[in-house]
């Protein structure tokens, strides 16, 4: 009998027939490590337990409607076939489907990524953006359908009519829901004139909810400058939503009561002020015109007041000592200024010779003593009422 040798080919499409055909659907549980998400938008993982693993692929499209983001340490349930990956001689199982194992994997999965993002500051009280009290639009991230966006137009018209609201459309639970949270955030995020986005839904189960509890969505919230308000399901329940944002509220009703101003208590408010503006302005005005009074009497005040009719007193006497000192020093002036004339006037030609002397010249030189005149020589007397010439 002739032995039968195969090659390594052959050989492995025996196992890959065997295999694909006796196991084209399984469903199988184990814990997920090694995950990635390809750029291509496959998933790659391994699938173990405490003896084994096997390598399992998720194709992008199928991976779509899986509602949560898989994590490692996770255990879960997959469906789907196993493949044999022939260049290689592997198997791995080709998952359609993949759900938790129990809410206790979603909420070990919530309880990590929210020490993660913990760590990171990403809920510090720092980064909380305060809302604004008088908004003139309101953006809303949620199902245009659902019961949510209905119950806060109808807060906003009965408290604050005056505010626009903009919705952004998108899911809010199921298969792909938390990219379109995260694309309705950035939406809102490119007007510059919302002045407060409020993103949430209403109640539900973990399962429903969890799309709030995504890190893509975390991440989202806290990079929008426009100041956020989760709301989301009911007062008992809490997401990673709720941690990042500005401000939680516990539903959306309570949200949009949160994010307006009641104009009931505005026009309140308004009426109460204009009845008692009158009475209160007086009142106000008398109690400063007292007050007034009462520093202008009081000794305080007064001795300012003293102080410079003291400064006008001393003025005025410096004053009056300043005239005296002049007019005193113009009379003296004036009195040095006649001795001083009386004395310029004593010396004039002509006074001397009114009081009868005469001048005497020579050679049209004045002759002030005897050894200057030359005898035998014309001599000119000049007297106060005429002149004469003298001959030898």
């Amino acid at each position: 009998m002739q032995e039968t040798i195969l090659s390594v080919s052959e050989i492995t499409n025996l196992i890959k027939v065997t295999l694909e055909e006796s196991y084209s659907e399984v469903n199988v549980i184990g814990e997920i490590s090694n995950f990635k998400a390809h750029v291509s938008g496959h998933w790659y993982f391994t699938l173990k337990d405490a003896n084994a693993q096997i390598n399992c692929a998720m194709w992008r499209g199928v991976n779509s409607y899986v509602f949560f983001t898989p994590q490692d340490g996770m255990k879960v349930i997959v469906s789907g076939r196993i493949t044999v990956y022939a260049p290689r001689g592997s198997y791995q199982i080709d998952v359609r489907s993949m759900k938790p194992a129990g809410i206790g994997e979603l909420q070990a999965a919530f309880e990590k990524l929210k020490q993660k993002l913990a760590a990171e500051g990403l809920f510090d009280i720092e980064h909380k953006k305060p809302i604004p009290r008088f908004p003139k639009k309101i953006g809303i991230v949620t199902a245009i359908d659902g019961a949510a966006f209905q119950d806060m137009k109808s807060i906003a018209a009965r408290r604050y009519p005056l505010v626009e609201l903009v919705i952004a459309p998108c899911r809010v639970q199921g298969e792909g829901a938390a990219q379109e949270i995260v694309e309705s955030i950035k939406l809102l995020n490119q007007f510059n004139d919302i002045d407060t986005i409020i993103v949430g839904r209403g109640g539900g189960s973990l399962e429903d909810l969890w799309p709030f509890n995504e890190e893509i969505v975390a991440r989202a919230i806290f990079n929008s400058r426009i100041p956020i308000i989760s709301a989301v399901g009911h007062e008992i329940d809490f997401t990673i939503a709720d941690f990042v944002a500005d401000l939680r509220a516990p539903t959306p009703s309570a949200a949009m009561e949160l994010a307006t101003p009641n104009i009931d208590e505005l026009f309140a408010f308004i009426n109460e002020f204009s009845y008692y503006f009158t009475e209160n302005m007086l009142e106000i005005i008398e109690n400063y015109k007292l007050e007034v009074n009462q520093l202008i009497s009081s000794y305080g005040f007064r001795l300012p007041q003293d102080n410079i009719k003291n400064k006008i007193q001393l003025l005025d006497s410096t004053v009056f000592k300043f005239q005296y000192l002049i007019d005193d020093k113009l009379k003296s002036e004036k009195n040095r200024l006649e001795l001083l004339n009386n004395k310029v006037q004593s010396f004039n030609v002509e006074n001397i010779l009114r009081r009868g002397f005469a001048i005497v010249k020579q050679n049209e030189k004045i002759i002030h003593r005897l050894k200057e005149l030359t005898l035998h020589k014309p001599v000119q007397l000049k007297f106060y009422d005429g002149e004469v010439i003298i001959n030898e």
